[in-house]
């Protein structure tokens, strides 16, 4: 009975909007890997086209296919993270394995002597984000996780926190979170988790709270693991005019899968502490779907150089949140395990809107020898938001956004040197951080090599990419806010296979 009752509150269970900031740069940064030619080149495609993923920077790009083909690439994914926290690194890493491009184009060619030469219809799939990740953070800290419940708590009246005659304590968290909001039900959880204790706990009116923990520092582990995608599916049209001008346009559909699990354990706590250890863990799942549009052209100016631009428009996701908690130590309540990641919190779907991208590019060719490519693109990060603007708390945090993100410009530069079938590839790539200051986020440096072999009917590429950069993360919101120092190095090797029809 009691687990029925308990399906019954998470199904009814609706929290207050808490999404904020690094929900939206989760969303608004785009990290497409793309075909094995296009991570070869550091993704500067913009004003060469001829490769499906370089779609994601110009879909007029479609239309410089000579023929129709098939192409799908697959990618072993190799993140490393140092984390630094009160002077001491700890160190993680992930590897994995994903097929990270599928898509085709099909090319009509005029018969006759017009002016439109050909039209491309193309359809691809690509990863714009793996959020495969893991981060271990270790260190003796002087902020414990009871400033982060005694933040919430300070001002919650007790009474709405303790128990009613037969309720179940699964039942009043998820009473209070969808009732009185998450503040109070983080509360309720520090002071049945044996963290913090009301001052008088005979006065329902009481406001206070102590923390049960003594220490100067504590000693914490911190485990960060992430799962997950964001997929685009694009379908394009581009076509040719004359042998001077391309012109294309694309709709995107986006699916979202994240999952965030993160584990904090607390010990080391003064021989004469009330409590020696706490663990707390929670658990974010976010699924969605998203839309945006793109249009772009580009223009020959004679036979070795070319010029492109486009527009992507913002993106407009429509995202669902559900999280969950668990919490214990040698304080805590005797039925706290009942309270696990089986007890859901559900909120109300919202969007988030990404700033819109212009980017500009130039292309050098030299005849059937190679090329050399540059991307610029420019995105306002502060004007992502989220949804409903009516939303108190959305307005709140959008004022925050504005503040704190700027004006992100991106660089894009690859070159590619052909020796008979053979082809050599090389890539740059800088994206300024979308911080105002600079460091909440550092710059990104990625770097590119690739090879690739024509077989006549079809190509095979491989590519090695790598981007290095550095950010600040808290490992909570309040209460534990002295952030550790991220060195994060993705390392990609992608496997790439093209068919010609």
């Amino acid at each position: 009975m009691k687990s029925y009752l308990t399906l019954l509150m998470v199904l009814s269970c609706a929290l207050l909007s808490s999404q904020n900031i690094n929900d939206v740069l989760r969303y608004s940064i785009d990290n497409t890997q793309g075909t094995a030619r296009f991570q070869g080149l550091s993704g500067a495609f913009g004003a060469l086209g001829g490769d499906l993923s370089a779609l994601n920077v110009n879909p007029a790009g479609s239309a410089v296919f000579n023929n129709s083909l098939f192409t799908v690439s697959g990618t072993n994914y190799y993140n490393n993270n140092d984390a630094l926290y009160f002077n001491r690194t700890s160190t993680e890493d992930l590897n994995d394995v994903k097929i990270n491009q599928v898509g085709g184009v099909f090319v009509f060619k005029s018969n006759n002597n017009d002016d439109w030469q050909k039209i491309a219809l193309a359809f691809n799939y690509d990863l714009v984000q793996n959020f495969d990740n893991r981060t271990f953070i270790a260190g003796n800290s002087n902020q414990g996780i009871d400033n982060y419940f005694l933040n919430f708590a300070q001002g919650v009246p007790l009474g709405p926190l303790l128990l009613q005659d037969g309720e179940f304590i699964e039942e009043a968290y998820l009473d209070i979170g969808a009732n009185l909001g998450f503040a109070d039900q983080q509360a309720f959880l520090g002071y049945f988790g044996g963290v913090i204790d009301p001052v008088d706990a005979t006065d329902d009116n009481n406001t206070d709270y102590v923390s049960n923990a003594t220490y100067n520092t504590v000693n914490q582990e911190f485990f960060q693991r992430t799962s997950g995608y964001n997929g685009k599916f694009t379908l394009n049209v581009a076509s040719q005019y004359k042998e001077t001008l391309y012109l294309g346009a694309s709709l995107n559909f986006h699916t979202v899968f994240y999952d965030k699990i993160t584990r904090l354990r607390e010990s080391g706590f003064d021989a004469g502490s009330e409590i020696q250890f706490v663990d707390f863990d929670n658990f974010l799942h976010t699924e969605g779907s998203g839309f945006s549009f793109s249009v772009g052209a580009i223009a020959k100016l004679n036979d070795n150089i070319r010029v492109g631009g486009s527009y992507q428009s913002p993106t407009w996701y429509r995202l669902t949140d559900d999280t969950s908690q668990r919490i214990n130590s040698d304080l805590a309540d005797n039925d706290i395990g009942f309270i696990d990641f089986n007890i859901v919190n559900l909120f109300e779907r919202y969007t988030i809107k990404t700033p819109g991208k212009l980017t500009g590019s130039l292309a050098l060719i030299f005849g059937k020898e190679g090329l050399l490519s540059f991307d610029y693109g420019y995105q306002d990060m502060s004007q992502a938001e989220l949804r409903p603007t009516s939303d108190a708390s959305f307005a709140s945090e959008n004022t925050f956004i504005a503040g704190q993100l700027g004006a992100v410009s991106t660089y894009r530069v690859g070159g590619e040197y052909r020796i008979d079938q053979v082809s050599l590839r090389a890539g740059y790539r800088f994206e300024e951080s979308p911080y105002e200051d600079g460091v909440t986020i550092g710059d990104l440096n990625g770097y590119s090599g690739g090879i690739g072999y024509n077989f006549g009917g079809s190509r095979l590429d491989l590519a090695v990419s790598r981007t290095e950069q550095d950010f600040n993360q808290q490992l909570f919101d309040t209460g534990v806010t002295t952030p550790a120092l991220i060195s994060s190095a993705i390392t990609n090797v992608t496997l790439g296979y093209t068919l010609n029809f």
